[in-house]
């Protein structure tokens, strides 16, 4: 059989399932390293004396470069070599964890982190574009269950990682364990990322077409859109002018879809295929998911802010409370991997439920149990919410790039990657906002833990609001493929 553009060259079984779990080990360790730094930020701003504008821009900045890079690089290794882009993302990421681990000021660990999030949009977009390529059908589910379990691991693992390293490296210098962890783990991936990992086919020239107009009319919309709310904390020094940067992301929107379809008749191939958009799947997936990662993130970043703040727990204990909503999510998420072709949306939706049941517990638990109690009954409360978490992640993507080309795999992954950067960093300002609010409008009572039980639950508020959006994102789409099996 002919190998279609952009595939990979044949593959043993036993080789492509190890050469998945270096794509998903990987991927674990770019989201362990977005989640664990935050908990950091005291001791950096210890260490180095870094002040609030340059402790906000390591996390913010972080996101930014990660989610300009995803497109282009999605992009790069759809038309060119995943595994050259990979090596290429890993190896520079590597590089800038080493870069950060041995900073001096804070100047030069600001760059080693901008450049840690560019090196993270290369890699991940590969990722995603090579479960698409070794896997077909039921296997898929199979992967992508496995992949959402180990993201959600990774993902809730991250504070705690973070925490134990500050631990056992002490309050000062600990926050250098967090990227000298990396190092390691990374040089045995490009080991075995260079031997395992599928390259082009024998005579398959790689065909690159960039579209850099494009890109640079993308960027602008990426950066003016993330923008105000990356530097949206909710204290009332914030510049209430950073809000115009919406006009000028809706002026290149406008501007990147006349360009991009102009691009394509004049016979070119578009950096972003708005075709893709056209695929219901794909578009409701992308619009849950973003919706999805908008609430999660930050829900485990509120609770953690309460528990250390409102309750005087020690990070790494605080970390620990999410150890619950890791486990059963993968569990949940592997079990869904497996059961989405035969069930398919109405999975994704009993997710999305029992994750907002969940989140209300959470609150109910925060302001109606003695402070002692408070993080027991909350560690136990996340495994509801964990469940429900593994049901959306890995169904949510098998539904979502089922009917994506293959050729496009890494694209549109990059493109629904893009989303969930963008929906976290607007679900964390919203939530943050209410919560820092909340505080800063009983000044001089913020010690009380009734004032952290309202911001609690005023940042929860929209956490629950985000995930009602996912719920109905998901209902419209399980309604309307209800309506073409009984039209069919």
């Amino acid at each position: 059989m002919p190998q279609q553009p952009g595939s990979a060259a044949p593959i043993a079984n036993d080789k492509r399932w190890r050469a998945y779990w270096v794509c998903v080990g990987v991927a674990a360790i770019t989201i362990v390293d977005l989640t664990k730094v935050n908990v950091a930020l005291p001791s950096i701003e210890e260490a180095l004396g870094a002040g609030s504008t340059e402790l906000q821009l390591l996390v913010a900045g972080f996101v930014l470069t990660f989610g300009l890079t995803l497109v282009p690089a999605g992009r790069l290794g759809d038309q060119g070599s995943r595994k050259v882009m990979f090596l290429i993302g890993l190896s520079l990421f590597t590089l800038t964890s080493l870069v950060c681990a041995l900073a001096p000021t804070t100047g030069v660990l600001l760059v080693g982190r901008l450049l840690q999030g560019v090196a993270a949009g290369i890699q991940m977009p590969q990722v995603l574009g090579l479960v698409q390529q070794l896997f077909q059908g039921a296997e898929r589910g199979a992967a992508f269950g496995l992949f959402g379990a180990t993201i959600g691991i990774a993902t809730a693992f991250g504070p705690t990682l973070g925490g134990l390293a500050i631990a056992i490296g002490g309050p000062v210098d600990g926050w250098r364990g967090i990227f000298w962890m990396n190092v390691p783990l990374a040089l045995v991936a490009i080991v075995f990322a260079a031997w395992l990992l599928p390259g082009r086919p024998p005579g398959d020239r790689a065909r690159i077409s960039l579209d850099p107009v494009g890109v640079l009319i993308f960027g602008v919309v990426v950066v003016a859109l993330m923008w105000p709310f990356l530097f949206t904390t909710g204290s009332p020094d914030d510049d209430p002018a950073r809000w115009w940067t919406l006009v000028a992301f809706v002026v290149a929107t406008v501007a990147f879809i006349w360009w991009e379809r102009r691009y394509a008749a004049s016979g070119h191939a578009p950096l972003v295929p708005l075709g893709l958009f056209s695929l219901r799947s794909y578009r409701n997936g992308t619009l849950l998911s973003t919706a999805y990662f908008a609430a999660t993130p930050a829900s485990f970043l509120l609770t953690n802010l309460f528990l250390q703040q409102g309750l005087g727990l020690a990070p790494v204990y605080a970390g620990m409370v999410t150890i619950g909503f890791a486990l059963t999510s993968a569990v949940t998420s592997w079990i869904g991997g497996r059961l989405v072709n035969r069930i398919g949306r109405p999975l994704v939706v009993l997710g999305v439920a029992l994750l907002l049941v969940g989140q209300g517990l959470l609150v109910l638990v925060a302001v109606g149990t003695p402070p002692e109690l408070t993080p027991w009954i909350m560690a136990a409360v996340m495994l509801i919410g964990g469940t429900g978490g593994g049901f959306v992640i890995a169904p949510n993507q098998v539904l979502a790039l089922a009917d994506v080309p293959v050729v496009q795999g890494g694209l549109a992954g990059s493109v629904g990657q893009l989303g969930q950067r963008i929906g976290t960093a607007i679900g964390t300002a919203v939530a943050l906002s209410l919560f820092y609010s909340t505080i800063y409008g009983e000044e001089g009572q913020a010690a009380r833990i009734d004032v952290f039980h309202a911001a609690y639950a005023a940042g929860m508020a929209a956490v629950g609001g985000l995930l009602v959006v996912a719920l109905v994102v998901g209902l419209v789409d399980l309604r309307q493929r209800l309506a073409d099996r009984r039209g069919t």
